[in-house]
């Protein structure tokens, strides 16, 4: 397994190091630019678009940040592109203009968001396009599928798997529920390290993984100080929002 402590030497800003209030809207140019002169680390997410590239975006549709709405796995990037945030000119960019925007200057772990359709396009984008960058880089999900398409095509990619210990937010079957929570697909997504709620800490599974395998292990989203010690006492790292470390 490849030595991660780069992944682990900084915190990393959730969504970049945004901050609403002063106009600083996640997971836009500003954030990222925010994170990089503060010397943080930053975890942003990926969307796949209709014409098959990653923008960089969290919810899967348009209309709580932007003033258009639309599906954006039924857009194209130009529309995306088009449609203006609600406090910020910034636009939403892709991850092509991310990799030219960090250039390596801090580390990046880029969450590829699932809507557990089977849908494996935004992982074979994603591995081609970062096949072309040097900078300290590591892929996550809570999709193992997804996760199991880098680790074939992209073996030297640093992958990883997000979790937690209750699955409330998506129509799960019991047996897909401790899958995830139990990582029981650990056999063919042969993760190298985890990011687990911090809210979920301690759970024996990602303390196993830690202790026993060696798996450096992130904690999200850390808020607040009971947030912090947590972290302290069970995590390797923080992924944080709405205060700086």
């Amino acid at each position: 397994m490849p030595a991660l402590d780069w992944l682990t030497a900084r915190p990393l800003a959730h969504r970049g190091l945004h901050d609403e209030r002063a106009g600083v809207i996640e997971n836009t140019p500003t954030a990222i630019r925010a994170a990089i002169d503060n010397g943080y680390g930053m975890e942003l997410d990926l969307q796949i678009t209709a014409d098959g590239e990653a923008v960089v975006h969290h919810d899967d549709a348009l209309g709580r940040l932007t003033e258009d709405s639309g599906r954006l796995a039924e857009m194209t990037v130009a529309a995306i592109k088009a449609a203006p945030f609600k406090a910020t000119t910034d636009r939403i960019i892709t991850l092509r203009e991310l990799c030219a925007l960090v250039a390596g200057r801090a580390t990046m772990t880029l969450e590829l968001k699932s809507r557990f359709d089977g849908d494996l396009r935004l992982a074979a984008h994603v591995a081609q396009v970062l096949s072309g960058y040097s900078g300290p880089v590591a892929v996550m999900s809570f999709d193992p599928d997804l996760i199991e398409a880098v680790r074939l095509a992209a073996p030297a990619l640093a992958r990883g798997i997000i979790a937690e210990r209750r699955y409330d937010w998506g129509s799960f079957s019991p047996a897909a529920k401790r899958r995830l929570a139990f990582f029981l697909h650990a056999n063919w997504t042969r993760p190298q390290f985890i990011a687990y709620a911090v809210h979920d800490l301690p759970a024996a599974v990602p303390l196993i993984a830690r202790n026993a395998f060696g798996l450096p292990l992130l904690t999200w989203t850390v808020r607040t100080e009971e947030d912090r010690r947590t972290a302290a006492r069970y995590a390797d790292q923080i992924i944080f929002e709405g205060f700086r470390p």
